[in-house]
Formats: structure tokens, sequence, C-alpha cells
């Protein structure tokens, strides 16, 4: 009897052991490839035709830029919209990429948009073709609407498949951020504008270079020499103007001629004329002028110098030749509108004043105060 337990007691043994085996055959553990994360990864909302890329409900384009790793064959890639990284995707509020097309793409390319995607699951597609390792590419989704929530994250997870139309196992796969942001509206006016003013010199901002009317000195000015009948007196001023004025501006000068007492130095009216010695002249014009004026030159060109575009300023008609001088007390001595329609910035005018006296000019010190008004049309 001792002999037929143990005998037992084997054959259950091998039993047993056989029964393991047998269990281990039947059912082994299965092993899945997680997809290969694709890195680096990111969505850059891009304007559209009229929308800010982040704009709430804005219609926009979705730049995807990534790299692939797998080294396979790809024939799809999925771009799916979720308010979560991870767990269920929901779609976002307002999202629509049904309308979506794909407008460009880099790196791995003969992709084409699916025409039959579910909102928030649009795909591009392509014969399957290889893909190298740590091949960088881009696709530029146009025509998605945001979501509308306001300052609302949202996540594309994005994937790729050998297959044609998203089926199957992902290979590559990666999420990507991106936000709606509340659009800032800024506002402000430019109001009409001109800035004017005239003194004896009228200097530029240091920082700038620009005309600086801050800079204008007083507007006592002196000849430089004694009047003679053998020489020309000159003296000069300036002034600066600026306007946004569209039909721009137009400087008058106004008063009357030198006169000391009952004597009078004769203005030369309207008609340019040169210089001479001898003869009783008063006259101006706002240029640089030569020796045929008088023994040191007197004067200098507009500056910056009229531009059709941003300086249009000039000196004006009988004002605007070099040796010839004129002076009317109403006269338009400079203008903008004859650089063209349209505003114009700071410009510095030089005004060059001579006297020519004849040998019988009474003696007395002889003086004038002249206005200058500039006057913009708007």
């Amino acid at each position: 009897m001792k002999v037929h337990q143990k005998t037992v007691a084997r054959v259950l043994g091998v039993i047993s052991i056989a029964g393991i085996l047998v269990l281990q055959t039947v059912w082994p553990m299965t092993a899945y490839a997680a997809p290969i994360q694709i890195a680096p990864r990111v969505l850059t909302l891009v304007a559209g035709a009229s929308d800010g890329g982040s704009k709430p409900g804005g219609v926009v384009k979705h730049q995807f830029a990534f790299t692939i790793h797998s080294n396979t064959t790809v024939g799809s890639i999925k771009f799916e919209y979720c308010t979560l990284a991870a767990t269920a995707c929901v779609t976002p509020t307002g999202l629509d990429t049904t309308t979506a097309t794909l407008t460009d793409q880099t790196g791995a390319t003969g992709f084409s948009m699916d025409a039959t995607h579910l909102n928030g699951n649009p795909y591009i597609t392509r014969v399957a073709a290889p893909v190298g390792a740590t091949q960088a590419v881009t696709y530029e989704l146009s025509g998605v609407t945001n979501p509308t929530t306001t300052n609302q994250t949202f996540y594309v997870r994005i994937s790729t498949y050998t297959s044609i139309d998203t089926s199957g196992t992902a290979i590559d796969a990666g999420t990507v951020a991106a936000s709606t942001a509340t659009q800032i509206n800024l506002s402000g006016t430019m109001p009409e504008s001109l800035v004017f003013c005239a003194g004896g010199t009228v200097g530029v901002n240091g920082v700038s270079g620009l005309p600086d009317c801050a800079t204008a000195t007083i507007g006592d000015v002196a000849f430089n020499q004694l009047f003679s009948p053998t020489d020309t007196a000159t003296a000069f001023s300036e002034m600066a103007a600026s306007t946004n004025a569209g039909a721009g501006y137009a400087i008058t000068v106004n008063g009357p001629t030198l006169t000391s007492g009952l004597n009078t130095i004769t203005g030369l009216g309207s008609t340019a004329s040169l210089g001479a010695h001898g003869a009783s002249q008063f006259g101006m014009n706002l240029k640089l002028n030569t020796v045929l004026t008088s023994t040191v030159p007197v004067g200098l060109e507009v500056a910056p110098a009229e531009n059709g575009t941003n300086y249009r300023g000039q000196a004006h008609a009988n004002y605007n030749t070099v040796d010839h001088f004129s002076y009317l007390t109403g006269d338009i001595v400079a203008d903008s509108y004859g650089g063209g329609a349209g505003g114009t910035d700071a410009q510095i005018f030089r005004v060059s004043y001579i006297v020519n006296v004849p040998g019988s000019q009474p003696a007395g010190t002889y003086t004038t105060t002249l206005t200058y008004i500039c006057t913009p049309t708007f």
C-alpha cells in the first residue's frame, strides 16, 4: 500500500506541473508598441484674411510643425482637437474644422485634406510613402474657426498612420496646445495739427534731429552791416512748419517796409528782382544766395528738402529764385501744397533779407515788424 501511495503522489505531481505548462502556453502576455513621441512639436495660430490668430471664433490658420522619428511609411496624419490634453476627447465649443484646407506643407509632402472628416478631427492623406527618421515637417490648415470661448486653452493630438485614412494603430503621436485670447482694442485720435514758429533761428532736436520750435530764438534781428550805396546789407530769420492738413499750408508775410520816421526804403514788390547797389531796395527770398547778392552770401535752402512725400514745404513763386528778391505785404512766401496734396513733416525755412540804398538815403535807424502767418487747409 505504501508503494502505491508514493506512485500516485508522483503521478499527481507530474500532472500538476504539466497543468502549469499548459496554462502558460494557452494564455501568453501580448505586447503592444506605444506610438513614438514626435518632438519638437508646436502649433502656431496665424492670422487669417481678417481675423487675428488667437481671436475667439476667428477664421484663421493653424500651422503645425513637428519632427517625425519613426522612420516608417506614412499615409495619413490626424489632428484631433480636444479640451484636454489626455483622457476622453471633447471637441472645444465653437471649433469648426469642416471647411479647413491644407494650404502649405513641407518635409513629408504630397498630402491633401480629407473632405469627409468629422468636425474636430481633420486629417490629411496621401499614397503611403516612407518618411525618414527625424524628418521635420510643417502643415498649415487654413479656414479653421477657433473655439469661441475667450481665453480658452485647447489641445490638438497629432498622430501618424501607415493607412491613408487614419485607421489602425498610430505610429507617431504628440500633443500641442494653443489658446484663444481676448483681443485688445486700442484707439487714439490724431487731431488736426499745425506746428508753426518763427524766430531769429529755429534749431533741431538733439535726439531726433528734427526741427524743434522749442529752440526758436527771439525775433530781434539786425543787419550784418551799416547801410551803404556800395554794398548790400543782409540779415536772416527762420521759421518752421508742419501740418497734417490734406490741402497743406500757406505762409504769408505781413508788415510795412523799413522806415525811419517819414523816410522809407522801397519794397521790391511781387516781381522778383536782382539786388542793385545804389538803389532803394528792401526784399527777401527763401534761397541759398551767392556773392551776386552780397559780399558775404546769405541764406539756406529749406531743410529737409521738399520730396513730394512727407516733406512738401517749399519757397513760393517770387521768393524761390536765387539772388532774386521780392517784398509785398500779404504775399505768400512759402507753401506745402506746391509739393502735392497731403500733410508734411516739419521743415525749416531761412528767410534772407537785403537792403540797398542810394547815397542820398536819409540817415536814421530803419525798422519794421514782420508777422508770418501759416494757414493750413484741412
